[in-house]
């Protein structure tokens, strides 16, 4: 897996740029925000995601691994696939899109070209646990990769608590934290639930 690719942009567009690194120029898809980012740059380093295809080996890159975060979890839902998820950050900014997403904003889902009411409902629903809005930053936070939240929560509904209390619980334990583990999650939640 390529993590990032950093090098002297030799020619740049709203839809791709091309980054020379070791001798080699890359094609890289990007979106309007990680354009805006690269405007007045000579060289940069982009935040990769490889789509390799039967017929294709696609590089997506972003100016920042927040954007990238929110791109994998886009294409994670069914129906929305890279050229989607990229016409999304384009439209809107992350921390905006992640924002709609984590307050079920429906019709700012809907604004986006090619979003229709069924696609913007279904990225809500898929995701909607997995972002949750932290208004002080004005950044977004999101779950899609801490297995053990998944298994603290798994095992206090398993115990016999509410989903929803347990929830609220155990992400406001990660956004302090996160480090903790499966147990140490469970453990504290029990305090206080």
């Amino acid at each position: 897996m390529i993590e990032y690719i950093a090098g002297l942009v030799t020619e740049l567009n709203p839809a791709y740029v091309v980054l020379e690194a070791g001798s080699i120029g890359y094609c890289i898809h990007i979106s309007l925000t990680t354009y805006d980012a690269l405007s007045n740059c000579e060289s940069c380093r982009l935040w990769i995601h490889e789509a390799i295809r039967e017929d294709a080996h696609l590089l997506y890159g972003f100016a920042g691994k927040e954007e990238r975060e929110l791109f994998r979890l886009l294409i994670s839902v069914s129906g929305i696939g890279p050229n989607t998820a990229r016409v999304m950050l384009s439209s809107m900014d992350p921390v905006t899109l992640g924002n709609a997403i984590a307050d079920g904003d429906v019709k700012a889902l809907k604004s986006v070209k090619g979003i229709g009411l069924k696609t913007a409902e279904r990225v809500i629903v898929d995701l909607k646990d997995k972002i949750v809005r932290r208004m002080p930053a004005g950044e977004i936070v999101t779950f899609a990769d801490n297995t053990a939240r998944e298994e603290a929560l798994s095992a206090l509904v398993m115990l016999g608590f509410a989903k929803n209390s347990a929830t609220k619980v155990v992400d406001n334990l990660v956004k302090e934290n996160r480090n903790l583990s499966a147990e140490e999650l469970v453990r504290q939640s029990l305090k206080l639930l």
